[in-house]
């Protein structure tokens, strides 16, 4: 059974009743980062996965809970960064419990995962390979979207001329449009691409980035 990409159901909600106070929501947001990473390894003990595999997506989900929360801690100066940033902590631990069978990396400013930048237009490279001589293409998170994206500044991932084709080697640049950013903005965004085999999908994984701008 296949982990679910799509949090939606999890996240925040601007309409919902909170705190105010970005200090006290914080402490809130951390709690519910450590008790929700419960059900993803639930996740992972229903797999029944081999040991080492078993290991290293639960580490990646013990990871997740740390550094999210020390960017929440640290980063996040506003309810809506903390949101951001809490909502990236669950999709990461989404991707460690689904698996990392294909080599992916996405950067910015040559850094991964949690990263920082000066506001502007911000290049982003995605590199991937596929298994087994497969083919690798930029994908789609949703259905009728390519990107998840969340921000405190109005950030976005620029859709035109996007490459279409399979890469035996996939190494694209894409731009997120950050120019209204300020400094202690934050911005999440997930990039997912497809593993092909005779032109037809076999696997898709996506990977998120945080991005402190500063």
């Amino acid at each position: 059974m296949a982990m679910p990409m799509d949090f939606d159901d999890m996240r925040a909600d601007d309409d919902s009743e909170r705190t105010d106070d970005p200090t006290e929501y914080k402490r809130t947001c951390m709690d519910f980062i450590e008790d929700i990473s419960h059900d993803y390894e639930a996740w992972v003990d229903y797999y029944k996965l081999p040991e080492g595999e078993d290991r290293r997506r639960r580490a990646g989900i013990r990871a997740t809970i740390t550094r999210t929360n020390e960017w929440i801690a640290k980063v996040a100066q506003t309810i809506k960064a903390i949101d951001v940033t809490m909502n990236d902590g669950i999709q990461k631990m989404a991707e460690s419990t689904a698996g990392k069978p294909m080599q992916i990396g996405v950067f910015v400013n040559h850094q991964s995962s949690y990263t920082e930048s000066k506001p502007g237009i911000i290049d982003v490279n995605v590199k991937a390979s596929g298994r087994e001589g497969r083919k690798m293409k930029l994908g789609f998170h949703f259905k009728d979207d390519r990107f998840r994206i969340e921000s405190t500044c109005g950030a976005y991932l620029d859709n035109a001329n996007l490459p279409e084709e399979e890469f035996d080697l996939m190494d694209i640049h894409l731009k997120l449009h950050a120019e209204k950013a300020q400094r202690r903005d934050v911005i999440s965004f997930t990039v997912t691409v497809f593993e092909m085999e005779n032109h037809i999908e076999v696997d898709k994984r996506g990977v998120s980035t945080i991005v402190h701008i500063v």
